[in-house]
């Protein structure tokens, strides 16, 4: 069953290694392993339909859009199932999905180059990843001490990012020239079921093991979803925390597709040099998540995403169009703002703690606000490049993200925790509840 913060006696000690909870660490490794193995598709699959399959290029972009419209839904459906079902058996839902419909793609669809087969195995795995790795972050917030939220939310981060498109791409490029593209497909076959090995038969901390609703809250599956929809009225800084979550990515989804047309185009730089800039950026992000949860932790989480999220990815934005613009094919002034946007979307690592304060008995549904939040980006941030760029331009566009990010400053900042109600006079003194009272009022402080 969910504890709530109050639940917890957070002065009793949690042990930690480098601000993992221990009793979640071997989620940590089996999230890494996943995340490698779906990001070996990332830099070559659609290279692979076109090319050595033979799909036209308009069949192929419909296969991805189906993935993404499948993965949105799945990280949004991650929290809801959660509630019902507990983490641990979403994150088994999401691998089996996973698994099944690539060794279909692999073993069916390829060898025959069936359209529609590779279309429907394709699509349909879409909801395996974000049922995995997001169910992990709803363990997470369910089970690791208060304190400790977002150290131990920027280490997901960092083994998710570090997974995905990092360490997988680098192992596709290594593997590729020696083994072929479609023996390396089989690979991440392979590090995907490695991974839910370890979540398996390792990963033994009890909060994810049932369903995290309570009490009333516990119902049925029709009604845990509309609860993912109604929590953001009911509870209106939900609201405002899904719309943060979506401004966070929105800039960089939408950076990835029109900025490299910027700067080949019309700048100077070559295809090598945009993709040592994505390093550039990556590796600021992940060498700033975790310090930036800490930070959240001890400072104040709405201050670390107010001003080191939203203030800073705004900048960077701006900075991104107008450096080049000024300085030229100068590729350390552009590294820069590169890597500075990295580091803004970084500062938006303690929001989801922000957000489950709001009603910690149902962080399920609050966490489905979120995912769905980070699955919308994927859309909104391209959209409003190919809504807007014909007629004000990618300076136009980049003004238009810093000013999203802006908003997400002025939002995040309304989110201030609830008080909690006071307690009934007790006519006798305890000293333990008041020792308590003093540490409850402290976390509240600190967020």
């Amino acid at each position: 069953m969910l504890r709530t913060s109050q639940e917890r006696d957070s002065s009793l000690p949690r042990p930690a290694v480098l601000g993992m909870p221990r009793a979640l660490i071997w989620g940590y490794i089996g999230v890494l392993l996943f995340m490698i193995g779906d990001g070996v598709e990332t830099s070559y699959l659609p290279t692979y339909f076109k090319t050595d399959l033979g799909f036209a290029e308009a069949s192929v972009g419909i296969i991805f859009t189906v993935y993404g419209i499948t993965a949105a839904v799945g990280a949004f459906l991650a929290g809801g199932l959660s509630d019902l079902w507990g983490p641990r058996r979403v994150m088994m839902a999401g691998a089996a999905c996973w698994v099944v419909c690539h060794a279909l793609m692999l073993a069916v669809a390829v060898p025959a180059q069936s359209y529609s087969l590779i279309l429907f195995t394709y699509g349909l795995r879409g909801f395996g990843y974000p049922l995995f790795a997001y169910g992990f972050m709803v363990w997470i917030m369910a089970g690791a001490p208060e304190r400790q939220l977002g150290k131990a939310l920027g280490w997901f981060w960092f083994c998710f990012t570090m997974g995905y498109p990092v360490i997988g791409s680098a192992m596709v490029s290594f593997l590729k020239p020696t083994i072929g593209f479609y023996r390396t497909l089989w690979v991440s076959l392979a590090m995907i079921a490695a991974g839910t090995l370890v979540v398996l038969f390792l990963l033994r901390e009890r909060t994810g093991f049932q369903g995290l609703a309570k009490g009333r809250e516990h119902v049925s599956l029709p009604r845990t979803f509309m609860g993912c929809f109604t929590v953001m009225f009911a509870k209106p800084r939900v609201g405002m925390g899904a719309v943060v979550r979506l401004i966070n990515t929105t800039s960089q989804f939408g950076v990835w597709v029109f900025i490299p047309l910027f700067l080949i185009d019309q700048v100077g730089f070559s295809a090598q040099e945009w993709a040592s800039l994505l390093i550039v950026m990556m590796v600021s992000n992940l060498a700033c998540v975790v310090t930036f949860g800490a930070l959240g932790d001890k400072w104040s989480r709405r201050k670390t995403v107010a001003w080191l999220g939203g203030v800073v990815s705004a900048i960077a934005c701006l900075a991104l169009y107008y450096v080049p613009e000024a300085a030229g094919h100068d590729f350390l002034f552009v590294a820069i703002a590169a890597g500075a946007l990295g580091v803004g979307m970084a500062g938006y690592v303690p929001l989801p703690p922000l957000m489950t304060s709001q009603d910690p008995e149902r962080k399920g549904q609050i966490m489905s606000a979120y995912t769905l939040g980070a699955g919308a980006s994927m859309a909104f941030g391209p959209l409003i490049g190919t809504v807007f760029i014909g007629t004000i331009g990618i300076g136009g566009v980049m003004w238009i993200y810093a000013a999203l990010h802006l908003l997400s400053t002025v939002l995040v900042l309304c989110m201030k925790t609830p008080e909690t109600p006071a307690a009934p006079a007790d006519p006798e003194p305890d000293t333990k509840s008041g020792a308590q009272a003093v540490v409850r009022q402290v976390e509240r402080q600190a967020v």
